[in-house]
């Protein structure tokens, strides 16, 4: 049996982008990664991530906002952060811990811009859906993207 990794996903306020990396590694590597998500903040779970994940079938609605210090006692293989501020912010990380940076697009800042010109709420949707998609064919290509 292959020892799973511990990969931490990062960002601002573990909202969004966090929890959608995090649902998406349980729900498609849960097999090869032990997932969790935390921010350098907590904003709360943004319920349009929840909606968005739900329609492809992941459930984070039991997820809540986490601050990094609350995995001050799991050793860590692996911490992606998902945003800028969160890659440039990032704490360092002791032992073999590799961080690497994706970063995703920021969808409650895409949905607020858009409301703000007229745009409907499916419109507003559409922003997360996107980033959701690209989230998941980022995890897809995990563990060996790491190597």
């Amino acid at each position: 049996m292959v020892k799973k990794i511990n990969v931490l996903f990062l960002c601002t306020g573990n909202s969004c982008r966090s929890q959608m990396a995090e649902g998406w590694a349980r729900h498609l590597k849960s097999d090869q990664i032990n997932a969790y998500s935390a921010g350098i903040e907590t904003h709360g779970l943004n319920p349009y991530a929840v909606k968005v994940m739900a329609e492809s079938g992941v459930d984070i609605s039991g997820h809540k906002s986490k601050l990094l210090k609350e995995f001050n006692d799991v050793v860590l293989d692996v911490v992606v952060t998902v945003c800028g501020h969160a890659n440039e912010t990032c704490p360092y990380f002791p032992g073999n811990c590799k961080v690497t940076h994706v970063g995703f697009d920021d969808p409650p800042k895409i949905a607020k811009d858009l409301a703000e010109k007229g745009a409907s709420e499916e419109e507003q949707l559409d922003c997360y859906r996107r980033v959701r998609d690209e989230i998941k064919a980022y995890i897809e290509a995990l563990p060996e993207s790491f190597k």
